[in-house]
Parts: C-alpha cells; sequence; structure tokens
C-alpha cells in the first residue's frame, strides 16, 4: 500500500511539473501588449502612460459626430461647465483647448497637476532632481537646479510637510498654436522649515502649519505624441 503510494504522489508530481514547464512558456513571454505603468501626471482619458519625457498614449478615437463638429466632443459643455461658467473666458479658451485635444478632461487635469504639485514641493525640498526633471520645462528646471544647488554648496537642508491641498481650481487657460497652457490656484497647507550645516533652524518652523496659495500654469503640446503635461511658470499669490 505504501509502495503505490508513493508512486502515485510521483506521478501527480510529474505531471505538476509539466504543467508548470508549459504555463512558464506561454506566461513568461511578452506580447507587446502588455500594460503600461501607471502615470500619475499625464493627461489622460481611462488610459495609462509611463511618466517620461518619450512616452507615447494613444488619444481617444473620435466618433463620426466628433469629426463633423470640427473635432469638438459631443460632451465638451458637461466637461467645461465644472470648472468655468459657460461663456466666460476661461471657458472659451477650456474649449478651445479640447477642440485640439479631444482627451483633454479638466477634472482630470486637476487630479493631475494636484499630485504634480505634491511630487514637485516634496522633490524640491529634497533636492531630488531625478523627480523633478520629466515634470518641469528646462527653464523652471534650471531654476530649481539652482536652486537647490545654492541650498547644498551652503550646507543647508530643507523640510516640507505637505499638510494637504485645501483647493485645486483652473484661473486661466489659452491655446497658441499648438501649444496649450492651464493656470491653475492651489490652496494647500504645509510645515516647512530650513536648517543650516549645523542644523539651526534659520527659516521657516518645523512646528507651525502655514497656509499657502501657489499659482502654477502647464504646458503641452497638443499635436505631440506625449500626454505630459509640464510646469513652465510659478508663483505666489
Amino acid at each position: 500500500m505504501s509502495e503505490f503510494f508513493d508512486i502515485y504522489n510521483l506521478m501527480i508530481l510529474a505531471l505538476a511539473v509539466a504543467i508548470f514547464l508549459r504555463l512558464r512558456s506561454v506566461l513568461g513571454r511578452r506580447t507587446g501588449n502588455e500594460r503600461r505603468p501607471y502615470d500619475p501626471y499625464a493627461a489622460r482619458s481611462g488610459n495609462d502612460g509611463q511618466r517620461s519625457a518619450d512616452n507615447v498614449l494613444t488619444l481617444p478615437r473620435q466618433t463620426p459626430a466628433e469629426r463633423a463638429s470640427g473635432g469638438v466632443p459631443a460632451d465638451v459643455e458637461q466637461r467645461l461647465t465644472p470648472v468655468a461658467a459657460k461663456g466666460t473666458p476661461l471657458y472659451e479658451a477650456l474649449h478651445e483647448i479640447v477642440a485640439a485635444d479631444p482627451s483633454f478632461e479638466p477634472k482630470q487635469f486637476l487630479s493631475g497637476a494636484q499630485m504634480a504639485y505634491e511630487m514637485i514641493v516634496t522633490a524640491f525640498a529634497n533636492g531630488d532632481r531625478d523627480t523633478l526633471a520629466p515634470l518641469l520645462s528646462p527653464e523652471v528646471l534650471d531654476g530649481f537646479g539652482a536652486a537647490i544647488a545654492a541650498r547644498e554648496e551652503a550646507g543647508q537642508t530643507m523640510s516640507t510637510t505637505l499638510i494637504g491641498i485645501d483647493k485645486i481650481a483652473i484661473t486661466d487657460a489659452s491655446l497658441k498654436g499648438h501649444i496649450a497652457r492651464v493656470t491653475t490656484r492651489i490652496d494647500s497647507q504645509m510645515i516647512s522649515a530650513t536648517y543650516d550645516k549645523d542644523s539651526a533652524l534659520i527659516d521657516g518652523d518645523p512646528n507651525k502649519v502655514t497656509d499657502v496659495v501657489d499659482v502654477w500654469t502647464f504646458e503641452r503640446r497638443t499635436d505631440a505624441d506625449s500626454p505630459n503635461w509640464v510646469l513652465v511658470a510659478t508663483e505666489s499669490a
């Protein structure tokens, strides 16, 4: 009985190994259709993209009705009225952007801008140039990089904790040629402090929550394959 039991187990084991090798030969292959990593910053319409400068995102196909209307999606008013009153200059500017880029969704844009804000603020405080690079225009990256370099040269360190974003809204927009620009006002609360090389506090307060209002402008080419928006201007309100 014991000998029969051992042989039976060996047969099951051999069958399991054969099935494993067969599955591995199929599941282990790349077919070119694998899902791409999630991109927290890309302007998307239900698609995932990579957070890289050369990312390509397939834009949604237009319906015959959209093509007949000059490329404007049928739901354009539904997209825009939550962020801009109809008939205002902001509404008309956003309407132009949607006509040039049917994938543009203001609410999704604001979600991406909020995540980008959190990433950029934290990366700047940490001196993380690699994280900043794909999110900023070359000019803004140069400015941020110079500030980080000056801080490092002085032996200073910066600590920033973003408590939360109270409100984010689109305040301005424009389309010039193929260049779309969208300006956002971001009301946030954060704790920020800067220390010298001896760890002495020289700016800010590590125990105080400060209300911060930033006005950031993002830009992308509507005729580009990349769905990514980059930060092109910053100012404090």
